[in-house]
């Protein structure tokens, strides 16, 4: 029996004017219901079951980064991807996450449908939350197929978008240094 997302597979291939039955399509709307199920599976998962009690005792309140974690998300308008980095930052006030758990934060609020904007604001809201922070920088850096494959069709341009909180936002050498460090690279 299919799933109704699958029916909706099989409604899109017709709608386009292909045959859901030839054999090179027969178990396509099967495989695409997975695929989205897999890519938006962001939706099914929750902040605390994420961190999973992994935040400990900071012995010091200096800046600690996570450059470069690989992204993958569906834009909301047209449900094509986009694709980057996410580069999160945070000043300990006592205490500290475990490393894993910056990745995991980026990869739940990437698997739903997006703009990069929100992603962006949703993640570093999402650590100043659990870790209450002095403050959290984020950045992220993506390419989206919405703009590269269709529309305008500029393949090397990228997206930049940036959210700041606490000493990040009042302490403009905070959030220099945080730039300076992230020394971003082609997404």
């Amino acid at each position: 029996m299919k799933s109704k997302l699958e029916e909706i597979y099989a409604s899109l291939l017709e709608e386009i004017g292909e045959n859901p039955e030839r054999e090179g399509l027969i178990k396509t709307p099967h495989r695409a219901a997975e695929a989205m199920r897999f890519v938006t599976r962001g939706y099914r998962m929750n902040l605390e079951d994420i961190v999973n009690g992994a935040i400990f005792k900071a012995d010091s309140d200096d800046m600690v980064i996570v450059r470069g974690i690989e992204f993958f998300s569906m834009c909301e308008h047209h449900l094509f991807p986009f694709f980057g980095h996410a580069n999160i930052a945070y000043i300990p006030d006592g205490r500290i996450i475990g490393l894993s758990k910056l990745a995991r934060i980026t990869e739940m609020f990437a698997r739903r449908l997006q703009v990069q904007e929100r992603l962006t604001v949703q993640i570093a809201e999402a650590v100043q939350e659990i870790l209450k922070p002095k403050g959290v920088g984020v950045v992220l850096q993506a390419k989206h197929l919405c703009m590269m494959a269709r529309g305008v069709e500029k393949k090397s341009s990228d997206m930049v978008t940036s959210h700041v909180l606490g000493v990040f936002r009042t302490d403009r050498s905070t959030r220099m240094e945080f730039m300076n460090l992230l020394d971003l690279k082609e997404a």
